[in-house]
């Protein structure tokens, strides 16, 4: 009896997204799209109205060094030459940028009236990078369960500084978290599956991305529209400043909180080794592998269920056309540049050695970077893994062949260079 009912408890966890081609929205769907369209003349994407906006609503003036101003020039463009981006796209890339701007404002700011923050030293951090959707967030919210690291929780990623309105009160002792899960809370209600693909709740542990895109680069806007002019334009342009602007965004959050020993991640990371490397030459370094079909299979899903609000129309290949090749060139990068990594500060971590028993990886990782595991630090990982599974909110259902119409061989064609650098296994036939 028990047997049947963990059975059925099983098959009711599962979620298969069968509208990807032809949405059926809901009725909060329809108004928010019904709303965006409303408002859409609003829109301006262009770098003197943004920064205006940012400038208007923190009251300061100064964004520090001017280069930025060039690739938020480029970041307006290639959104605006997204024809099929839907008005919530671009409604949400304009306040996001807004919201960078008037991050970057605020740290300049701090930065001016406490210039010691500059001299923090970002001892040792322990930087995971791997595949999109591979299973990096996974890692690093384990990592993170560990209370002597200091990570980067959703809540400060989107707002490392508060503004003179997050000030905590007797009502409200962490004014940027209730934001924060407004926001979570809305996109649960507009995207449900969404939210169990990529969780953006309050305290889950975020990409050190969002402090790369205060200096308007990173590959993250590629997440968010159809932008090949800005992927190109990142991809030929030197990343190091960035990678600067990651530090110093670390420097003020470890001032106004601290600790000292960040656990960060970044799938980009691993097409962006030797500014990596520059950049955190003490860090230790885990980098993640796993066949990247399995990988790819999760983006084209995430892709088109999203799409139902971010694009105009539903097309197949649209993701199909991009995401591969993207992949690609990022696996590239990685196998060109893995060895100016330091064997003594890096470790390769397969999936298939993970799933089977992540202890001894993670002891490794451990060793690696200096620091004992004690047995209350592996008690607080294995009670993270036993809460954070991979049914815990519901296990997607990926099928290549019938929602995209191609197989996990044809898709991994191209990656046979990968495949010969790094003892991956297949994962999807």
């Amino acid at each position: 009896m028990g047997s049947a009912v963990q059975e059925e408890a099983a098959r009711r966890n599962i979620i298969d997204i069968t509208d990807l081609h032809h949405p059926v929205l809901t009725d909060m769907q329809k108004q928010v799209l019904a709303g965006a369209e409303a408002a859409a003349d609003q829109i301006v994407l262009k770098p003197a109205v943004i920064l205006a906006a940012a400038q208007a609503q923190t009251g300061l003036s100064d964004f520090g060094a001017e280069d930025f101003h060039e690739r938020l020039a480029v970041w307006c463009q290639a959104v605006d030459e997204d024809a099929n981006a839907s008005a919530v796209t671009r409604a949400n890339l304009f306040q996001m940028m807004i919201r960078l701007a008037a991050t970057r404002l605020r740290i300049e700011d701090m930065v001016k009236r406490h210039p010691e923050i500059l001299d923090i030293q970002i001892d040792r951090p322990i930087i995971v990078a791997g595949l999109p959707r591979s299973g990096t967030t996974h890692l690093l919210g384990l990592l993170s369960a560990d209370r002597r690291f200091r990570s980067l929780p959703w809540w400060e990623a989107i707002a490392p500084v508060p503004a003179p309105d997050e000030t905590p009160t007797d009502e409200d002792s962490n004014p940027r978290w209730t934001k924060a899960e407004q926001g979570w809370r809305m996109m649960e209600s507009i995207l449900p599956y969404m939210a169990i693909m990529h969780e953006f709740s309050p305290d889950h542990i975020s990409e050190d991305i969002e402090l790369q895109a205060v200096d308007f680069s990173s590959y993250l806007i590629e997440w968010l529209a159809h932008v090949p002019r800005w992927r190109d334009y990142y991809l030929t342009h030197d990343q190091t400043g960035t990678y600067a602007y990651l530090k110093k965004g670390l420097q003020v959050l470890t001032f106004l909180k601290g600790p000292n020993r960040w656990v960060i991640k970044c799938p980009q990371h691993m097409e962006q080794l030797p500014a990596l490397y520059k950049t955190f030459p003490d860090a230790t370094f885990v980098l993640t592998h796993r066949d990247p079909v399995g990988s790819i299979r999760s983006q084209l899903t995430m892709y088109s269920y999203a799409a139902r609000m971010l694009r105009k129309t539903i097309d197949i290949q649209e993701p199909l056309g991009y995401w591969p090749d993207r992949y690609e060139k990022l696996l590239r990068a990685c196998v060109r540049d893995r060895d100016i990594l330091p064997p003594d500060q890096t470790i390769d971590v397969y999936f298939h050695d993970w799933i089977k028993n992540p202890d001894p990886i993670l002891k490794e990782i451990y060793r690696i970077a200096d620091i004992p595991l004690t047995d209350e630090a592996l008690a607080d990982l294995h009670s993270y893994l036993a809460e954070h599974g991979e049914q815990a909110k519901g296990k997607i259902v990926y099928d290549l062949e019938r929602d995209f119409h191609v197989t996990g061989e044809e898709l991994r064609r191209p990656f046979a260079f990968y495949f010969d650098r790094f003892p991956v296994q297949i994962e999807v036939k």
